[in-house]
Parts: C-alpha cells; structure tokens; sequence
C-alpha cells in the first residue's frame, strides 16, 4: 500500500476491524470529496470481496432510478463471478443474490463486502433500508468473517438511517468513522507529496478555498503559482470546479433547494444566525423541515451550531463554516463578466484583503487543537466562539475568537492575516485595551483576561508590542 497522508487512525481502526474475530458493520463518512472512497480502496484494496457503488441521483432522472440502482447492483454481482440469475425486482431480492454470492465463493477468510454512496440506492419507496436490515440481521452479523463497509457523503442519511436508526438496524453499526479534512499540516504534507512548491502563506490561503478537502487540492498544478490554480479551477473557460456548488447540494441533500437557500442567507453575515432568524427571514416555517435541513448541513460539516459568547442558550446561532461554498459565494457565484485572470489580477484588491481576514479566521476555528496546544492548555475544558458586542453607539466592538476556560482565563484572541510581522499602532493598543475592559466588565471576578494575536508571521517589537501577553504564528497552526 502507499503511503497515505495523514489518516493514520482511520487506517488502525480498520486493519483492526479486518482482523477481529467477528462480523462488523463499519460506517465510514464525511463531507463529499473528503477522501472516504480512497481510504477504503488503499487500506484494503485487494482484500475486497465484493463492491458495488450507487449511482448518482444527479446523474440519474427519478422516473426509473430504482430500477438502474438495481440493474446497476446486478451488474457489480456478476462481475465479481455471480451465476446465471433473474433480474432483482427489489432489494430484498438483490440481497439475496448477494447472499448467494457470497456463500457459494466463501473460502473461510475474511470477506470484505464494501458498499459505495449508500444514501444514494435508497432511493424514495424503495425498500432499501429494510432490505438492507434484512441482510445484515438475518444473515450477515451471524458470519463471523464477514466485514460489510459502508460509506456515504450524506452524512445526515448516514446518522439517521444507519448509526442513531431506531429500528431494527438500532445499535447494528458496530463501528464508525467519520473522515475530517486534512489539517494544514497534513495539508502541507500532501502539496509535498506531489511536488507542489506552495509557501506556508499560500498553503493557508489553499486552506481558505478548499477547506482541507484532498479532492480539491488535488488540481493543484505544481508548474503554476497559487494565484494562477484559483483561476484555472474557478475562472477559466473550461474551471474544473466550475459545477462543484451544485453538484455538492444535489448530492448530498434531500432537499438541495432549501438547504441552498439555508447557505446563501448564512453567508450574509459571519456570526451566523439564529434559527429564528433563519425562519423569518426565509419566510418558512419554523418546523420539522427546517430542522431537517439544518440538521442536515450540521451533519454534513457544512454549518455550525453554536452559542456566541455572552448569548443565552436560546440565542443558538447557524454558521456557514465550508470554506469552499463561502469562496464561490463571495468571488465565483456573482461574477458578471467572465475574466480569466481574476485572482491574479485582484489578489490586492481590498475585498480579497478583506476575504483574507474572515476566511483566516475560519482556518483558526478549523484548528482550536492547535492554538491550544501554542497555548498549554490542550487539556483545559473551553468554549470557543467569536463575540459582537451590541451598542447603540459607534463603540460597538467584536473580538474575532474568544476561549473561555475553565481554568477562569479567557484568552481575548485578534486574527490578523499578513504578509509581514504585524505591528501595534498607538490607536490600536487603545482599541485592544477597550476591547479588555468590556470584557472584564461582564465577566465574573474570578477571571482574568489575556490578549493573544494570531497572526502570520508574528508580532514586530515595538512600544505598544506589549499589547499582547501572547503571539501564535503559522508555524504553530501547521503543527
């Protein structure tokens, strides 16, 4: 095998599951392009049994989808030595093919049964699901060598259906586990792997687009600069990510329209919004299928749910958090004439400036166990959020990440993405020192606060330096 980067725990757990003594129900999932495919296929590669992947409900229209998912998996039946038989009418049926299939070639060693893009053969009335509990509750969890691997990008499918189902496949997923992206370090590892010449500074800014999703990053060019990949990928005539956003929605989603929707209001303001916003200011109703959708973007890694700092519970806010749909919002999505060169011709243009700095500050949040780490406190119990304070005034302030600790410090941290050692001006330590008192101000006695700048390089010594009791820089993010 390879060397793979990165997933050194994904590949432990499933050797570990292919040896065990027993039959196993493992669910591997996470967001579309993440990589669960390929970690499947390099893992246990020539030790597959059988596999079959479903196709596409984009590619496919609804009228007859049950019958090409099914002719689909007969085909895979055959060609992995199935004898002569009917057509299945149905799951049930196509089970039981698998079944004999797989009793008539059992040698006594493990057999690795991989099932590709599950959400996607349960197609609307179709019986799968219970076809598929039938399987593994009548037959397969009684074969001791019989390891069945499941995957899907449909992660709010993949929880309900399978891991949290609370029928007769209740507490049947012996395993699961859910694929990340990649770290920026594992970001860098990969760009070296394939003799890609990328800066730190530009691995960032890759991180800012992709996310950390090895899909994307694999159309990196090592002959080109970054600049010049965005836009072969985003802005040229023939961009290969060109139909991405769509295509994730359709895929990934029962109700691609509404979770879309969902996205596009998210992405107006960086904190997000609470679900009742999001219900008024979407004009749906504030019920079952607006916590579908939600849940399902939660699930799917694509949004946050979480409490901004000094909020009550009931304030919960939604946040856009996908790198990639917050990049082809801002730049692809609106682009009224086709240019070519866009990104090198704008990379100091203030609105990317500006991009930076949010979708910095996105990296950051991607990466708490790092910053933790800089800071010594990877053991302490804490709450990350960024915080608005509200004013009726102009001395309305927002910090752009708060740790509170349960060791009573809250680290007061200031994301700055830049190209040099950032330097404190007198205006700013004034700002920075306002910025302490408000928080001091509403926060119990007990605490302390600390000013901590996460930057780029780091922070150029200077009279008001002293600003800061802490500096995290790139090296620490990339650890």
């Amino acid at each position: 095998m390879m060397r793979m980067i990165g997933r050194e725990k994904e590949i432990k757990e499933l050797e570990k599951l292919y040896s065990s003594n027993k039959a196993e129900l493992v669910a591997v999932y996470g967001r579309r392009r993440v990589g669960k495919t390929y970690l499947v296929d390099e893992v246990l590669q020539d030790r597959i049994t059988f596999r079959h992947a479903g196709l596409s409900p984009v590619e496919e229209e609804a009228k007859g989808l049950l019958e090409a998912q099914l002719n689909h998996f007969y085909n895979s039946l055959k060609l992995y030595g199935m004898e002569a038989e009917e057509k299945p009418g149905n799951w049930l049926d196509a089970f039981f093919l698998l079944e004999k299939l797989l009793q008539r070639i059992d040698g006594g060693t493990r057999q690795v049964v991989f099932l590709d893009e599950l959400p996607w053969l349960d197609t609307p009335r179709s019986g799968f699901i219970q076809a598929f509990e039938g399987f593994w509750n009548t037959w397969g969890c009684h074969r001791k060598n019989l390891m069945v691997v499941i995957c899907g990008s449909a992660n709010s499918w993949m929880e309900n259906e399978l891991i949290n189902n609370h029928g007769g496949l209740y507490g049947r997923v012996t395993h699961e586990i859910k694929l990340s992206p990649f770290t920026l370090s594992e970001c860098e590892a990969y760009y070296k792997s394939k003799d890609v010449p990328f800066s730190r500074y530009d691995i960032v800014q890759s991180y800012m687009v992709f996310g950390g999703i090895p899909y994307y990053m694999e159309y990196m060019d090592a002959e080109l600069s970054f600049a010049q990949n965005v836009d072969n990928v985003f802005f040229s005539e023939d961009a290969k990510l060109k139909l991405e956003y769509d295509r994730l929605f359709e895929s990934v989603f029962k109700r691609p329209e509404s979770t879309k929707t969902i996205v596009e209001l998210l992405y107006t303001r960086n904190m997000g919004y609470t679900r009742k916003n999001i219900a008024e200011m979407l004009h749906v109703s504030d019920g079952g299928h607006l916590t579908k959708d939600l849940n399902a973007l939660i699930a799917s890694d694509f949004v946050a749910r979480y409490v901004p700092f000094g909020f009550s519970k009931k304030e919960e806010h939604y946040k856009l958090t996908d790198s990639f749909c917050l990049f082809y919002l801002h730049f692809v999505r609106n682009q009224t004439e086709k240019n070519k060169r866009f990104w090198q011709q704008n990379t100091a243009q203030p609105q990317v400036i500006a991009w930076r700095g949010y979708a910095f500050e996105n990296v950051c949040f991607a990466h708490i166990d790092q910053i933790k780490d800089a800071l010594g406190i990877r053991d302490v119990i804490s709450s990350e959020s960024a915080w608005t304070k509200k004013a009726d005034d102009e001395d309305g302030m927002q910090i752009d990440m708060l740790i509170s600790r349960k060791d009573n410090v809250i680290n007061m941290c200031e994301i700055k993405f830049y190209a040099d050692d950032f330097a404190v001006s007198k205006e700013y330590y004034r700002t920075i020192q306002r910025r302490i008192e408000a928080l001091l101000a509403m926060i119990p006695r007990k605490m302390s606060v600390y000013s901590t700048l996460i930057t780029t390089y780091g922070l150029e010594k200077n009279e008001y330096s002293g600003a800061f009791v802490k500096v995290i820089t790139f090296d620490d993010l990339f650890r």
